[in-house]
């Protein structure tokens, strides 16, 4: 391998970028061809998804494409970025057990409170194996720096939080996959940004961006004999994934010396990284909110997410998942351009323009009644 890298050193072609373009292809044709064989026995053995009450589609179609996806990552990143197997021993057995969950869920749906424990299981075993922790707040409410018990405590809600959040935004075309695309692209393009030291975090997120890339040429298919959901298998695994390179983005940025690293200092890190997951935040809490104000159980399945409204606009799901991404994206461009402010001011500024954009849909058809009264 050393004496490849030095060929390539020669040649003038970096062994980084090699690495990130076999990646990204690996990723896409590993998952490319592995969902027609999940489709096919899907079929076969009829593990489909059962249209419901919150589902949008009114016919079944295979959901097992998260396993696709596993198997696509679990290969690349162990070739590619296999440094953060080494520097997180825990990260491939919490993926493992996800897998497992997730399927059995998919498969024959398992009740609330076992996934729920294996979350906290994966999150647990991840933040206190891997010390993989939100350890300062950065100034947000006057906090700082956090106390070990409590820093472990909030990083596993925030685990937690975030593997449920992106299940709720998966329940149309392209909603979850791409919006992962789009979350994985920021945060591989900000690890690049900030030096070769996390490199194996830039090709984390490449895999997954080859890998959801191929999922969702599937999942957008308009023929029903190629379509596929990722089921709580694939929006589970991306959850946890996105929550964990949240978290090391987060923790890049806290102002101290480590030795043979580079020393970086952003006061707005976790306003900027809330910014990126904001969709799965903001639609998880507005249905919340909703559900508690009409005396309902927050866990209650209902139709009040964002992607719900636009449906009932008559919006396709490829319009409805374009609309909402491009949305949630000028509040990351927001975002961006006002990382310098303070740093309770710009969560404020960020969730504000979050629940806003949840809100949109309403008053868009408010006003389309009143025209259409007067």
């Amino acid at each position: 391998m050393k004496n490849f890298e030095l060929f390539l050193l020669q040649t003038g072609l970096p062994f980084f970028y090699l690495k990130v373009g076999l990646a990204l292809v690996l990723s896409f044709v590993i998952t490319y061809f592995s969902v027609p064989t999940i489709i096919k026995i899907s079929r076969r053995k009829n593990l489909m998804d059962e249209p419901g009450q919150r589902s949008s589609h009114l016919r079944k179609i295979p959901n097992l494409g998260g396993i696709a996806i596993f198997y696509s990552i679990g290969i690349c990143a162990s070739i590619f970025a296999h440094e953060i197997f080494d520097l997180y021993k825990f990260l491939f057995a919490s993926l493992v057990i996800l897998l497992y969950v997730g399927v059995m869920d998919d498969i024959m749906v398992m009740r609330a409170y076992k996934k729920l424990i294996a979350q906290i299981l994966v999150s647990v075993v991840l933040v206190m194996g891997s010390d993989v922790r939100i350890r300062s707040l950065f100034g947000i409410f006057g906090v700082y720096e956090l106390n070990y018990f409590i820093s472990v405590i909030f990083t596993v809600v925030t685990f937690i939080i975030l593997i449920n959040a992106f299940n709720l935004i998966d329940g149309i075309d392209g909603l979850a996959g791409g919006y992962s695309l789009l979350c994985s692209a920021l945060f591989g393009m900000s690890y690049y940004r900030l030096g070769e030291y996390n490199y194996p975090l830039v090709i984390l997120s490449v895999c997954i961006i080859g890998s959801v890339l191929a999922f969702l040429y599937y999942n957008l298919s308009h023929y029903r004999s190629t379509k596929i959901f990722m089921g709580d298998t694939g929006s589970m695994l991306l959850g946890f994934l996105l929550a964990f390179t949240a978290v090391c983005f987060i923790d890049i940025f806290i102002d101290r010396e480590i030795p043979n690293m580079p020393r970086y200092h952003l006061k707005s890190a976790p306003a900027i990284a809330v910014a990126i997951l904001i969709l799965p935040i903001v639609d998880t809490l507005n249905v919340i909110i909703i559900r508690c104000i009409n005396k309902k159980s927050p866990f209650e399945a209902d139709k009040n997410h964002i992607h719900h409204k636009l449906i009932r606009m008559n919006l396709t799901h490829r319009r409805s998942s374009f609309y909402i991404m491009c949305y949630y994206l000028f509040i990351i461009v927001v975002a961006y351009f006002l990382r310098h402010i303070d740093v309770n001011l710009l969560l404020l500024v960020v969730l504000s323009l979050g629940f806003l954009g949840a809100y949109l849909p309403d008053i868009v058809t408010k006003v389309q009644k009143l025209k259409t009264q007067s």
